[in-house]
């Protein structure tokens, strides 16, 4: 793509733990304060993608809350993520990508139809777009959890949602998909990086498919499911039977607080479990919890127990522990997603872009889960950009 094409990502969550780090990482990045550690696209595999460079990303967003982004990232530094040597180098430009921080969608206070409330976002994306003369805006939601989306028949059927969403007495679609359906309607690609149902819905899909724009998702893979990615095929590939699982996430900070709801947290575990199913070639005993410690703040701890069968039955285990920062995990994704997503869209890519499946738990438009499987498909995907 021409070098002087700049690109917009527009942050559904845009002032939450995961996009203030990506704020931070990708300023960082621009001042040359931090290295490419954590960011794939900064691989030697990918030198010669077209893919824009640190200075052409813009970043703008829409949240339900309003805690300046300078003083978000003054409490994750508090907190570890990053340095206070980042910190105070970046705090300048916080502010900037602050002021391009709108309102988000709120189910509890929009008043009348949720078509006007996808009018207002789609407009800011429109106007985001303008005002920094960006090329193309990729949008990434990276909101907090929702619970399941019950499955309502306008779900599969464009027209059909479309009429549901003129009905000020209907709420059809839950906030993410809102946001997806208005960046769609926007012409912006679309990268679902939370459990929510965001662009799974099939009239979603549809018209992705039919403005012509890629899509990515879903469920960002960073922590413990990355090391099952990695781990489940060894056992099926020497033969050895896998008899249960069991897994505990003990997390903190706004994460925490979101997935201590069982009915929210429930997106989050059937994610997990269809990919581990998936890795072991059926369905295994895999008791999987995850509890609040807000004591932890941003830090998550995930513990790992898995029984296995051997050579004459014999009785074996493996336990490991992953212990991390998730924000810091997260955040060079969304700006790889965000880079590799521009290089598909210009090139005229559109629909799932099932090679992106190296980077999330419940890949769209794919069935494959194995980390080495998805990273060879990445690397041939991206070389024919």
């Amino acid at each position: 793509m021409p070098a002087q094409e700049r690109t917009g990502i527009w942050l559904i969550g845009a002032r939450g733990s995961v996009a203030t780090t990506a704020a931070v990482g990708l300023l960082a990045l621009r001042a040359g304060v931090t290295g490419g550690g954590g960011c794939v696209t900064e691989l030697p595999a990918f030198a010669d993608v077209p893919l824009p460079g640190w200075d052409d990303l813009v970043l703008g967003g829409h949240d339900i809350v309003h805690t300046p982004l300078e003083k978000r990232a003054e409490q994750l530094a508090h907190a570890g993520v990053f340095g206070h040597s980042v910190f105070s180098a970046v705090r300048s430009g916080l502010a900037e990508v602050d002021a391009e921080i709108r309102d988000g969608y709120h189910p509890a206070t929009h008043t009348g139809a949720q078509a006007d409330a996808a009018a207002r976002l789609t407009a800011d994306i429109r106007a985001f777009a303008d005002r920094n003369d960006l090329a193309r805006v990729v949008v990434v939601n990276v909101s907090s959890t929702e619970a399941p989306c019950p499955h309502l028949p306008e779900h599969d059927d464009l027209d059909a949602l479309e009429a549901a969403l003129a009905d000020p007495t209907r709420a059809v679609l839950p906030s993410s998909s809102l946001s997806a359906y208005a960046a769609l309607k926007a012409g912006s690609p679309y990268v679902e990086f939370t459990p929510s149902a965001g662009i799974t819905l099939p009239a979603l899909r549809a018209l992705a498919e039919r403005e012509g724009l890629p899509y990515a998702g879903s469920d960002g893979k960073t922590g413990e499911t990355l090391l099952r990615t990695v781990l489940a095929p060894m056992f099926s590939a020497r033969a050895l039977k896998v008899r249960s699982w069991a897994g505990t996430n003990l997390l903190g900070g706004g994460d925490g607080e979101t997935l201590a709801d069982p009915v929210t947290a429930n997106s989050k575990l059937e994610s997990k479990a269809r990919g581990l199913a998936a890795l072991l070639g059926g369905d295994v005993t895999a008791p999987l919890h995850i509890d609040n410690v807000p004591d932890l703040g941003e830090i998550k701890t995930a513990w790992d127990h898995v029984s296995f069968e051997g050579f004459l039955g014999a009785r074996m285990s493996l336990q490991f522990t992953w212990t991390g920062y998730d924000s810091a995990l997260a955040a060079p994704l969304i700006l790889d997603l965000a880079r590799f997503v521009t290089a598909a869209h210009a090139g005229g890519q559109s629909g799932a872009l099932t090679e992106l499946g190296f980077f999330f738990k419940d890949p769209l438009g794919s069935d494959e889960h194995r980390f080495a499987e998805q990273t060879a498909r990445l690397v041939a995907w991206a070389g024919a950009l």
